[in-house]
């Protein structure tokens, strides 16, 4: 495993009714013909469709090298399937993230801006408005059979089970690996010592065994199994057969880590360096996250075994990601995401399945909005209007290894969460300046606040590979790093820029926080 740190192999890992005839008479009114034929037509268009497994784990990032425990991930989806080389997030924090990925929009339409029910985690306008045109009722409706297995979204408590799936095993709250419960259906079931990605796992297992095994004289229908485990999320904890297996490693020394740089927004150049007691905490979450991270690559090689055992593999969409990505330590933050940098922007996305040549390299720019756009693809559904992503259906297709290139500009955008209410008395900063996320074990270095909002463009086209960001603080702050040049973004350009260049970008972006629907193909 030492050589995906420096050989090819961490290049992988940035990224890393049947038919049926029918006799009808001529006595048979016109308002039965209407009835039948488009029953049967729709009968065998269910018969062609292809299964769909997606796997999200929790805050993986790929910029520090997250992919590196996922071997035998790699191995089965990436070298079997595709990599795409520039996947973001349209916002870096779970639920809105998550919400992007269910509705194809992006969060400014969604409305869900962050991990709580007044910020629209599984508020009512979820429940009421998004929830039941969200991707897996309308896979449920074109007759896939669903399964749902693991966290949902952050504010789901299990009072019932959330439309469009047929089976649902979703997680109360937050990421957690062990105390936890289940809405296991028409019940909530708690677990105290069974580790959750292992359940998951037999529960994913178990259900594709069902959801393709043949009853009667019908065929199996299409399924579609999301499998969402708590890796590599906060606490960090993993299977005790992984424990230490990382033990010898640290946290990456990029060369952010740990820098006071005076050229980024107020809330990241007002810090001070890391003491040595964080650093050490830093080194030993890195090593968790790793370590937490391993159930989940034995998880996925079981869910392929399990496909290639059903003889299902060759008809299943098989795509791995994660909500958002993580820091720790970059620019003196220690560990957390919410930043409009590659560390916390930058996601896995591996994806196997029909049509998909081996080792193909995307490079084209994707976001979790058009996750469901191209999921409805391969269901043989066309894009809702509502939607803001695209598919990418057509590039996958492509059966040269190297895939073309498109360009494409994406949108970041985050709004911070920070309240009175966050106020943390075990540090020294006052209620009233409205930070959060500080806590004595991150040295009280606060990594959220009430105006750590921004907007960017992730711009990659030919000949350019750029972010351009703009805080909606007190300074108007801008932000802009050309990664061609400064992959680590160490040097802000953005008043750098000449001025039409910067009036453009921001034009672009104006443009991009106010799309919706097709008006976001930018």
């Amino acid at each position: 495993m030492v050589g995906f740190l420096c050989g090819p192999g961490f290049v992988i890992a940035r990224i890393l009714c049947k038919q049926k005839k029918i006799a009808i008479s001529s006595m048979i009114s016109l308002t039965l013909l209407v009835v039948l034929i488009p029953a049967c037509l729709g009968n065998s268009d269910a018969e062609k469709l292809p299964n769909i497994l997606l796997i999200l784990s929790d805050d993986q990032d790929v910029e520090l090298r997250g992919m590196f425990p996922m071997e035998q991930t790699i191995q089965l989806l990436g070298f079997e399937g595709a990599l795409f080389h520039n996947a973001f997030t349209p916002t870096p924090i779970c639920c809105p993230a998550r919400t992007s990925l269910f509705t194809g929009m992006y969060a400014h339409n969604h409305g869900t801006r962050n991990n709580s029910v007044n910020g629209g985690c599984y508020g009512t306008h979820w429940r009421r408005t998004l929830e039941p045109r969200a991707l897996p009722n309308i896979l449920q409706q074109q007759g896939y059979n669903t399964f749902f297995g693991g966290k949902y979204l952050n504010q789901y408590w299990g009072a019932d089970v959330p439309k469009g799936w047929n089976e649902f095993h979703g997680l109360h709250g937050n990421s957690r690996y062990y105390n936890y419960t289940l809405r296991e259906n028409s019940a909530n079931v708690h677990y105290e010592s069974t580790y959750l990605t292992d359940l998951l796992s037999d529960r994913a297992a178990d259900f594709i065994r069902s959801a393709t095994t043949s009853t009667g004289n019908e065929d199996p229908k299409p399924f579609f199994a999301m499998v969402a485990p708590p890796a590599a999320h906060q606490p960090f904890t993993p299977a005790p057969r992984h424990e230490g297996v990382f033990a010898r490693i640290k946290a990456l020394r990029t060369p952010s880590f740990n820098e006071v740089k005076q050229d980024k927004h107020w809330l990241v150049r007002a810090v001070r360096q890391l003491p040595n007691e964080t650093i050490d905490t830093i080194d030993k979450y890195f090593q968790k996250r790793w370590e937490s991270l391993l159930a989940v690559d034995e998880m996925v090689a079981t869910l392929v075994g399990v496909l290639n055992e059903t003889h299902s593999l060759d008809n299943t969409y098989i795509v791995y990601t994660s909500d958002n990505g993580y820091h720790v330590g970059q620019f003196a933050q220690p560990f957390d995401k919410r930043q409009p940098y590659e560390t916390d922007i930058g996601i896995p996305l591996l994806i196997r399945g029909p049509g998909i040549a081996p080792e193909s390299h995307i490079d084209t720019a994707v976001s979790l909005v058009d996750l469901a756009p191209t999921i409805l693809a391969w269901a043989k559904v066309n894009t809702p209007n509502y939607m803001d992503g695209q598919s990418f259906h057509e590039i996958l297709l492509n059966k040269e290894r190297k895939i073309p290139f498109f360009e494409r500009s994406l949108l970041i955008e985050y709004w911070g969460e920070g309240t009175v209410e966050t106020y943390n008395p075990e540090c020294p900063w006052p209620a009233k300046d409205r930070l959060t996320q500080c806590t004595p074990e991150a040295d009280c270095h606060c990594q959220d606040s009430w105006n750590n909002t921004y907007a960017c463009v992730r711009n990659i086209r030919h000949r350019e590979d750029r972010v351009y960001c703009e805080f909606r603080d007190n300074e108007n702050y801008l932000e802009a790093y050309d990664l061609q040049l400064d992959p680590f973004q160490m040097t802000n350009i953005a008043y750098d820029l000449l001025p039409i260049e910067r009036a453009l970008y921001s034009l672009r972006l104006r443009n991009l926080t106010q799309c919706s629907g097709h008006s976001c193909f930018q």
